[in-house]
């Protein structure tokens, strides 16, 4: 297990359970997990093993019934809804796996709403915005909307989305399911080079084994328990 003077997402007993009606579904049991600047860490498990979930309680998008979850050092349990925003403004990249685009934008205006957020906006945001389409192959797409682009180029520009603001945590679920193969080693590649080049934390659940050889560590997740955690050395 990682040390903690590194960690950017710091996970202790992590537990998770939904409810319907009378019955509570457990969906994670107890999970220690450190992620650490400058690596790209794959979540892979069958369906319905807890992945998302885990991803969902590290962006700080749902929270967990019991457990620790620390980004960058400052515990978020007890944080309202609105700190709990700030941090994923300041921190997080979001990568979603059914792009969640806005359907009357256009690509370079939904690459923009980031940046909006964040309070970017002339001159200096455009110029990130073309930046952040043509590092994901689409540079002559900034004016169509997503009606006319393919569902690959819709997950680029989402991906495009999640990096403009240049977040240190990117947190990505099945980034490459909707890409062929030419354009998820594309993006698998940009991500690493993040990761490699500006330190970035990169989390990706996946079922897809074409991208394992990008990953520093694969974590293995089994009925909401990490069952083996391939840290690289």
């Amino acid at each position: 297990m990682a040390g903690n003077g590194d960690s950017l997402v710091r996970v202790r007993g992590l537990t998770k359970d939904f409810h319907t009606g009378h019955v509570t579904v457990p969906a994670l049991r107890g999970v220690d997990l450190d992620i650490r600047a400058g690596e790209v860490a794959l979540l892979m498990g069958p369906s319905g093993s807890g992945k998302t979930t885990l991803l969902s309680i590290m962006g700080c998008i749902l929270s967990p019934t019991a457990g620790s979850l620390r980004i960058k050092g400052r515990e978020t349990s007890g944080l309202t809804e609105k700190k709990l925003g700030v941090l994923r403004l300041e921190h997080f990249g979001f990568i979603f796996q059914n792009y969640n685009l806005f359907r009357t934008l256009t690509a370079a205006e939904n690459v923009q709403v980031t940046l909006d957020l964040k309070g970017i906006r002339g001159e200096e945001a455009r110029a990130r915005v073309l930046t952040a389409l043509a590092a994901v192959g689409l540079p002559d797409k900034a004016g169509m909307r997503p009606e006319d682009l393919s569902g690959g180029q819709k997950q680029r520009v989402a991906i495009a989305r999640a990096l403009v603001g240049e977040p240190e945590i990117i947190l990505a679920d099945e980034p490459t399911a909707a890409l062929d193969s030419t354009n998820g080693r594309l993006i698998i590649g940009l991500l690493r080079q993040l990761a490699l080049e500006r330190g970035r934390a990169v989390v990706i659940v996946t079922h897809d084994p074409r991208i394992q050889e990008f990953a520093d560590r694969i974590v293995h997740i089994e009925d909401g328990l990490i069952t083996r955690d391939g840290e690289s050395a």
